[in-house]
């Protein structure tokens, strides 16, 4: 099926959007506009970012000595997102939004994600003007944020660096306050920063006016020392161009320097770099050191950057969804139309017999089927996740504060589910192709090359894996993963009234059942031993368990709905071959991996570093 007619049944006939419409916020709006902005955004994907995607894998960025430089599509097709609005689709009309639903901006960027997810990378933009809107002084939100939605501006998130990577425990950038009148400034406290920021996307080019870096540093105590560990980060605005309290450019150029660009597998078409903050090669009011302005309290920074942090996981879970969801629709179109063997059988035996296109075998269509459960049921994980952030804003109060904590615990798996099998789907597409997959003749090769950063971007598996067992299905008492089993369990009530989906709700309860226990069972081992090292110690199986509970429920949600429409639709018939698929070979995996996780397996802690 077709990417636009798999998100409307996902959006209306299942997580019914046009329910948003009886709110408020929202009450401007209708199924005809949701159809509208899909379109429109589908028609953008379609000519300033498909034709182009080949184009920037190889056309790659480089860096002259003062400018990045990028393929001229790149530019045209930015200035088309930029001008649709898109960038401030859920925002408030006040500042040039559209009041749409979250769901429906997750919804319309698919499409850009599918087409080129390097030219359509624009979830740093938003995230990071997301975070100000939230935590950000409302001379902040003016400046920086609405400059971003409007386009002028361009937005990054400086986490990571050289020596430190993921453990921002060990982040040395140091941010220290510039003069003693620094708390007066109007953009925020003003601060002088030095440091390195490794693997920071998009961090330079020419794409927009400014950018606008988000940039995680410690500010010394009084004795001079940094503060150990994340307590001391504080979170700062540092701008490629200083800019005036009306958002305009000053002239002055920041003390903001590339120090290089990495050259990586996939996502070529987005910089990747290398930023030194005061290095003082770009000395800026007579001395050296980045001027940025802090956001929050000192001391505040993880919390914050966790806004945006959590929203770009998502991001990248849809990111990963859209490429297996591209390799799923090209390699059905291969297997099509490449004739190859006969069926087993007499018949296949005779060789003056017509080859059969290869979607005729049954192992093609086992890998055809493999890669349209895991890509059509990533994008419905991935947009019931963005469902439940317009629950959090624009539902009642109880359900809000539901939707915040439930979102809490599926964020893990919205981000490492789909960059796992949505990976695998990538895998299967090129081998569907055979000999020509891995050429590039066919766009398999780069999807999954553009696929597998997903596995790293914003968390590693591992960090995936030890936020969701060592935190969010224990925080607030547990109460987010009673929430989900709650949901669980009225799917499985409501797929035992169908027939023909009691032996699937039987198998999903007994499953729960297992993940539920490995819980407890996993963090016994923690209080027998007064460490969670043993614990931990097998988190990636007991996560790659969870998402597959927790994708065996959504498709059993999707088959509730797809069932009245089974004798009429093909479409239909398709979800619940999906369903069937995913029970049958995807679901029993589960006991293999909880078995280590019950056991407190320590086979990962004993091998002897000699061994290896």
């Amino acid at each position: 099926m077709a990417l636009r007619d798999t998100l409307e049944f996902l959006l209306y006939d299942w997580l019914d959007a046009e329910a948003l419409t009886r709110r408020p916020r929202h009450a401007d709006h209708s199924r005809e506009t949701f159809n509208a902005v899909l379109e429109t955004a589908e028609r953008i994907a379609r000519e300033k970012f498909a034709p182009f995607n080949r184009l920037v894998d190889s056309d790659e960025p480089r860096f002259d000595g003062e400018k990045v430089i990028l393929p001229r599509a790149t530019y045209e097709a930015r200035e088309a997102y930029a001008a649709s609005g898109l960038l401030s689709a859920a925002q408030d009309y006040a500042i040039g939004g559209m009041q749409l639903p979250f769901l429906l901006e997750s919804a319309a960027n698919t499409f850009f994600a599918k087409a080129s997810v390097s030219i359509g990378a624009n979830m740093l933009t938003s995230g990071n003007a997301n975070l100000l809107m939230a935590h950000g002084s409302a001379l902040q939100q003016t400046v920086f944020a609405h400059n971003a939605f409007n386009g002028r501006f361009t937005g990054t998130m400086c986490l990571s660096e050289p020596q430190a990577g993921s453990s921002l425990s060990d982040v040395a950038t140091r941010a220290t306050p510039d003069g003693e009148d620094y708390e007066s400034e109007p953009l925020g406290p003003r601060y002088r920063l030095r440091g390195h920021k490794m693997w920071i996307s998009a961090g330079d080019h020419e794409l927009a006016e400014n950018i606008v870096h988000l940039v995680l540093a410690k500010i010394p105590d009084a004795r001079g020392q940094l503060v150990p560990g994340v307590k001391g980060l504080s979170l700062f605005i540092v701008p490629k161009h200083l800019v005036d309290v009306h958002g305009q450019l000053t002239g002055e150029r920041n003390d903001v320097a590339l120090a290089g660009l990495n050259h990586k597998l996939g996502w070529r078409g987005t910089t990747n770099t290398l930023l030194n903050f005061g290095e003082g090669r770009y000395p800026v009011r007579g001395a050296a050191g980045a001027i940025g302005y802090r956001v929050g309290a000192p001391g505040d920074g993880l919390r914050l950057m966790f806004h945006m942090m959590n929203e770009a996981r998502i991001a990248i879970g849809m990111a990963a969804t859209m490429l297996g969801y591209a390799g799923y629709e090209a390699s059905l179109e291969y297997a099509k139309v490449r004739p190859q063997g006969r069926l087993p059988g007499a018949a296949g035996k005779n060789a003056a017999m017509p080859q059969v296109p290869i979607i005729a075998h049954a192992d093609v269509r086992r890998m055809l089927l493999a890669q349209k459960a895991y890509a059509e049921g990533a994008l419905a994980l991935n947009l019931l996740a963005a469902r439940l952030v317009d629950e959090q804003h624009t539902g009642a109060p109880a359900g809000a504060d539901d939707a915040r904590l439930l979102l809490e615990v599926l964020t893990p798996i919205a981000k490492s589910w789909p960059s796992e099998w949505c990976l695998e789907a990538n895998s299967l597409a090129i081998q569907v192709h055979g000999g020509y997959g891995y050429t590039r003749d066919f766009p398999v090769e780069q999807y999954w090359r553009d696929n597998r950063l997903n596995m790293i971007h914003e968390g590693t598996h591992g960090i995936q894996a030890n936020d969701l067992l060592g935190r969010k299905v224990r925080m607030e008492g547990g109460r987010g993963l009673q929430l989900l089993t709650a949901r669980i369990q009225s799917t499985v009530r409501r797929a035992s009234d169908h027939a023909a989906l009691q032996p699937w709700a039987r198998q999903l309860e007994q499953a729960w059942q297992q993940v539920l226990q490995a819980t407890e069972q996993a963090w016994q081992w923690a209080q027998v031993e007064g460490s969670p090292t043993r614990t931990l110690a097998n988190a990636v199986p007991y996560m790659q368990a969870f998402g597959h509970g927790v994708l065996a429920w959504i498709w059993l949600d999707v088959a509730t709905v797809a069932q009245a429409a089974a004798a009429q639709s093909t479409a239909a018939q398709g979800r619940l071959a999906c369903t069937r698929y995913f029970f049958h070979y995807e679901l029993p995996k589960i006991g293999a991996w909880l078995q280590v996780v019950a056991q407190g397996d320590t086979t990962c802690i004993d091998v002897p570093l000699e061994a290896f």
